[in-house]
């Protein structure tokens, strides 16, 4: 399904919406509840990752299909690669038997577990044959994606010793790291980080625990960009969150303060409030801690003429598509002058945006959620549109709600 995506006759909004469960909270609290049946869950994600997680640990069929799901695959390999007795085939998506997973199978393998590859050395479809993990201790490198050690740290409290995990080289993602670590704690299990080495003791059984899933920022993003590409005065409150968050996408609070956007915190909601103009200054931002919001940033700037140089990228390369590369294509068509290396971006200022362009979204959901805020400038398409429902169900129309119509064009 492509759209078109039309300029708002009104310029000021004044809206709320309700944004659902954040996807990685609501896919780490699937696989401890998995090990740990006490724990029940409020505010599930409705993405297509966190259906696919459900789908997949409900079901007793051998093989596991979860799609375009990196969250899914990585943790599934660590869940079931420790379930004795159990065997599984694990697969996914074109992309997904092209994103690499070795790091993790080469560390669950330090661990005694059963891990084979059907196809390609170090990719998916695995066959997974589960076994007692016996082994307490590995490594591995501290810079790959955080959801390799979130997979090992997920399963640690339900092996006999726990696990001592040393991270080597620079460590990044450390927020994702401490979510885990969090929610292990909330459930009573005993955890430390100090330096480089992670430490999650054995835990058989947890008292009964509810735990209610906080909004997902990343989803948040996307109205920050739409406040900030609106006219003064212009209001979105957003539900459910906490000031004190667990993610490491919270940090849009402050960031897109360069570009007027305030955020007010009242019980479970924030208020973004477009409170001045621009700054016209160079963003200058290392997002290792938070990457997914790099596609984001980098359309607003375009967007309101802002130059800016972005770091710490090196994961993007690795995600849904090779995000980098696809930015780099896709505002380039708009009329963007954009360099890119493998770990940064760097965006000129751009006078005029061309219109009626065609952003393609290479099966990525966030490509097209963070150019849709463009239409607030001009008209835009987007192709295959329904690639949002991967993070965000109810995304089209939500952006209806504040003013941003769309027509199916296919």
């Amino acid at each position: 399904m492509d759209l078109l995506l039309k300029i708002p006759k009104n310029k000021v909004f004044k809206n709320s919406i309700v944004i659902s469960g954040s996807k990685s909270e609501s896919n780490r609290l699937l696989i401890l509840q998995q090990l740990f049946p006490e724990l029940s869950i409020e505010n599930l994600s409705s993405s297509d990752d966190s259906i696919h997680m459900q789908n997949a640990l409900k079901s007793d069929a051998e093989v596991a299909d979860i799609g375009h799901a990196g969250t899914t695959m990585r943790f599934l390999t660590a869940l079931f690669a420790s379930q004795e007795g159990q065997v599984k085939i694990l697969q996914g998506s074109e992309r997904m038997h092209n994103r690499p997973i070795k790091i993790l199978v080469d560390a669950l393998r330090d661990l005694g577990a059963d891990i084979s590859y059907l196809d390609k050395e170090g990719y998916p479809p695995l066959k997974i044959t589960g076994k007692k993990l016996t082994q307490d201790k590995v490594s591995i490198a501290g810079n790959v994606s955080s959801q390799y050690i979130s997979a090992l740290l997920l399963i640690a409290p339900s092996l006999s010793n726990g696990l001592e995990l040393t991270l080597t080289g620079e460590i990044t993602s450390v927020p994702y790291i401490k979510m885990t670590l969090s929610l292990l704690n909330q459930l009573g299990i005993e955890t430390s980080f100090i330096n480089d080495k992670i430490r999650v003791f054995p835990k058989d059984k947890i008292e009964s625990k509810e735990i209610v899933v906080e909004a997902d920022w990343s989803s948040a993003s996307y109205y920050y960009s739409i406040v900030a590409l609106s006219e003064v005065g212009t209001e979105i409150k957003l539900s459910s969150y906490k000031e004190e968050s667990l993610q490491g996408d919270s940090c849009l609070a402050e960031i897109y303060t360069h570009f007027g956007v305030t955020t007010a915190f009242e019980e479970h909601t924030i208020t973004l409030r477009k409170e001045r103009e621009t700054s016209k200054e160079k963003l200058e931002l290392n997002l290792v801690k938070a990457p997914d919001i790099a596609q984001t940033i980098a359309v607003t700037c375009f967007a309101l003429g802002v130059p800016c140089d972005l770091e710490g990228l090196h994961t993007l390369k690795i995600k849904e598509t090779d995000r980098l590369e696809a930015l780099r294509e896709e505002l380039s068509k708009l009329g963007g002058e954009i360099k890119v290396t493998n770990e940064e971006l760097f965006l000129k200022v751009t006078n005029k945006i061309h219109e009626n362009v065609t952003i393609e979204t290479y099966h990525d959901h966030r490509m097209a959620m963070a150019f849709a805020p463009l239409a607030l400038k001009v008209p835009i398409q987007i192709a295959d549109a329904k690639v949002v429902t991967k993070s965000y169900q109810g995304f089209w129309s939500d952006f209806e709600k504040v003013g941003i119509e769309h027509e199916v064009l296919k």
